[in-house]
């Protein structure tokens, strides 16, 4: 018989445990620390944050930004042994590891914060909101290290780990009873459930957080890394970059595909500590795989603050507004060849005010005259600037439609035969429907339509984005359509009218997102992929969140006296989602003009039709 406890003897029995609990995580974090350490010293072989050339059999770390492609010791490649289809295969695993584990967990965590941690309905809706959006702002601080400092692939194993201690903290969390709040039927007992609190609500947002960094700096890595395995020069390699993108998407589709039926079912019956366990050791074995393909990747060595070049550029261009272009723009030129510029960019006709930058007035120095190719560079992403806007715009509905398009699942008849299809599993629907259009885009109507058009991708990315766009305008009106039917019939209407939305989902998912992604990675200068990559996960993040505004603006329109808004009700049923639906056609459409109008004016840095000459080098891209 447990003696009992007044007093003194309570608290002081209290503080035993809560230490206890505390020196228990303590040794655990040491545990996964000290290893990730060890693995960390290995991989960066003595040069953490540095640059490793070998030249005429010496090594030596180089801090300066240095053009061109090395394997992971400094060597000069050859194409035969680096890069090329097999170097993808070690993405591809990471990709669907990842997914397998973030996409059940971003749609699933809800039920964890409100069954778990017993957090209220707006709390847990924030807590995730917050967590896309931080792991969007990491991506940017992984993409500017990538770009700037130290290889895309010592990005991702360097600070991958982080997301396997991040999701092996919160199992030990939802594993040990001390480090979460006891269980309760936070529906029927309300009043009796406590919310995370104190230590223990720090130890849960410190591991969100610390999973969000890792998975946000892969993020921004990841297709950099990949698209660099192949040379858009030469006419062999360049469709196989097209195809990689394709099938990165493909596998963050498979991965979430695979995630939503088993690990949800594994979280939900078998346990929150069990999934985050097994979500854990996914993260692990993906980046020990892509760890083994280390000796056949293309790394680009990084050239530098791509930042603070532009800042460069921009300042100097300030400072010299009042002389006038000349031919000592030559001469800039060619001291920029001296100073050991990459890739000598050719000038252009547009924003002809950078190129007072070049003006040699006397005056050297990074901010006093810059190069061509630096200039250049800044037209590049000036010019992209209007295009990501207007592509956030133009994705705004693409998050609603699929959102509300499972929520009008949930109220139609489920039932296909003797199946009864769930309201979660409906998010598999999309998906599956994305995965299966991906492989045929792939393999037959990109080499169908590349004998017709001669471009290298059958049509450029901005058509193709501009699809995706397209199809999104035809979805927000068929439900629309379909919507009013749902809510007009008397008997209950059947799951199958959703497929025409869920077709139109899967096409401009086909699209418009590997679209946007390849056009931002294609399009960027060397030394900037990284980051052109993390602003396209931004992008998505964006356009979730005007998302959500837009929601809200109708909400506080349409709301009179004691009457919700439109989307205010106890249900579907209550609701006028056939009228937001309209509101969302033509917010689309006037997006998709938007986009048409800058897409037209945009000028390619790469050229997207089929190059008619190989790559003469063959040992490097």
């Amino acid at each position: 018989m447990q003696p009992i406890l007044l007093g003194d003897d309570l608290f002081s029995s209290q503080l035993t445990t809560d230490l206890a609990s505390k020196n228990y995580l303590l040794r655990t974090c040491m545990s996964l620390l000290i290893p990730i350490y060890l693995y960390i010293l290995l991989l960066s072989d003595g040069c953490i944050g540095r640059t490793v050339i070998k030249r005429e059999k010496k090594v030596f770390c180089s801090t300066m930004a240095i053009g061109g492609f090395v394997d992971w010791r400094g060597n000069p490649i050859k194409r035969k042994v680096h890069g090329g289809v097999r170097a993808a295969w070690f993405m591809y695993f990471l990709t669907v590891a990842t997914n397998m584990v973030n996409v059940p967990i971003l749609l699933n965590l809800v039920t964890y914060l409100r069954g778990t941690m017993h957090m209220g309905v707006s709390g847990s809706a924030t807590t995730v909101t917050n967590f896309v959006g931080a792991t969007s702002g990491f991506s940017l601080i992984g993409a500017f290290l990538s770009d700037s400092y130290i290889t895309r692939s010592k990005t991702i194993l360097l600070f991958g780990p982080l997301e396997f201690l991040g999701y092996g903290l919160l199992a030990l969390q939802a594993h040990v009873p001390s480090l979460h709040p006891p269980p309760c039927n936070i529906e029927a007992e309300l009043s009796n459930c406590k919310e995370v609190r104190g230590w223990n609500a720090t130890l849960f947002y410190t591991a969100l957080y610390i999973s969000a960094f890792g998975e946000g700096c892969m993020r921004a890595c990841l297709p950099s890394l990949g698209a660099n395995q192949f040379d858009h020069e030469d006419l062999s390699e360049s469709r196989q970059q097209s195809s990689f993108f394709n099938w990165f998407t493909f596998g963050i589709s498979f991965g979430g595909f695979v995630g939503l039926i088993f690990m949800v079912w594994l979280a939900n019956y078998k346990g929150w500590d069990i999934g985050l366990g097994l979500s854990a050791i996914l993260i692990l074995l993906g980046l020990l795989v892509v760890a083994a393909g280390l000796p056949f990747y293309r790394n680009q060595v990084p050239e530098g603050s791509p930042l603070t070049r532009i800042l460069q550029v921009l300042v100097v261009a300030f400072r010299n507004r009042r002389f006038e272009l000349c031919e000592e723009l030559e001469e800039a030129q060619e001291s920029s060849a001296e100073r050991g510029s990459t890739k000598v960019l050719s000038q252009t006709n547009s924003l002809k005010f950078l190129d007072k930058a070049c003006i040699n007035h006397g005056n050297e120095g990074a901010w006093s005259l810059c190069s061509m190719t630096k200039v250049e560079e800044t037209k590049i992403v000036l010019r992209m600037l209007p295009l990501f806007v207007s592509s956030m715009i133009g994705y705004v509905s693409n998050p609603i439609i699929f959102t509300f398009t499972v929520q009008q699942g949930g109220m139609t008849n489920t039932r296909l035969g003797k199946i009864h299809v769930s309201p979660a599993t409906l998010f598999i629907i999309p998906i599956t429907f994305q995965m299966v259009m991906l492989a045929i885009y792939d393999r037959f109507i990109v080499p169908f339509l590349r004998k017709r058009t001669g471009y290298s991708n059958g049509i450029t990315h901005l058509q193709r984005i501009g699809i995706g766009f397209a199809s999104m305008v035809l979805a927000s009106i068929i439900a629309a359509v379909v919507e009013r039917k749902r809510k007009e019939d008397a008997v209950q209407m059947s799951l199958f009218w959703l497929v025409p939305q869920f077709f139109l989902l899967g096409v401009s998912d086909v699209t418009s997102f590997p679209g946007l992604l390849e056009f931002f990675n294609s399009e960027a200068p060397r030394g900037m992929k990284s980051i052109a990559t993390a602003l396209f996960w931004c992008e998505i993040g964006l356009a979730s969140l005007l998302a959500t505004f837009l929601v809200q603006v109708v909400n506080r329109a349409t709301r009179h006296g004691h009457k919700g808004g439109w989307l205010e009700g106890t249900s579907l049923n209550n609701s006028h989602l056939d009228l937001f639906y309209w509101v969302v056609a033509v917010v689309g459409l006037l997006g998709f003009v938007n986009y048409l109008y800058w897409a037209k004016k945009y000028v390619y840095h790469q050229d997207p039709r089929i190059i008619d000459e190989p790559s003469v080098d063959q040992d490097s891209p």
